[in-house]
């Protein structure tokens, strides 16, 4: 009686696996498919998330020393300016990135919201 119960467990979880390397097929064959994901696409991207992190660093750090050089003191602009910029920069491109992946190839509704462990 036990060993029916657990092949139905095996079968049911074999099933469960299938259907997912199945469904994750299907996307990673829409994805090859999808023009606007090609190489350019990628280097565009990584383009974009350089420059976002980039110029408010830049730019923070460029304030930083203005700051210091117009009223001296004892704390440093020029260092609070950089690490301001850093993470405007990184919330920047934190924020393109998660744009850009909700635009991701269009999934048919039976695949939205499925959790998948692995």
């Amino acid at each position: 009686m036990t060993d029916d119960k657990e092949i139905k467990g095996h079968e049911t979880h074999r099933a469960r696996v299938v259907d997912q390397v199945h469904r994750k097929s299907n996307r990673h064959k829409r994805a090859r498919n999808d023009s606007r994901h090609g190489m350019y696409f990628g280097l565009g991207m990584f383009g974009m998330v350089g420059w976002s992190v980039a110029v408010p660093t830049i730019l923070g750090l460029i304030l930083g020393i203005w700051i210091d050089r117009t009223w001296p003191g004892q704390a440093s602009w020029t260092l609070m300016g950089l690490l301001g910029g850093i993470i405007l920069g990184c919330y920047n491109a934190w924020y393109w990135v998660k744009k850009e992946s909700s635009q991701d190839v269009n999934q048919p509704p039976e695949e939205e919201n499925h959790n998948e462990p692995w």
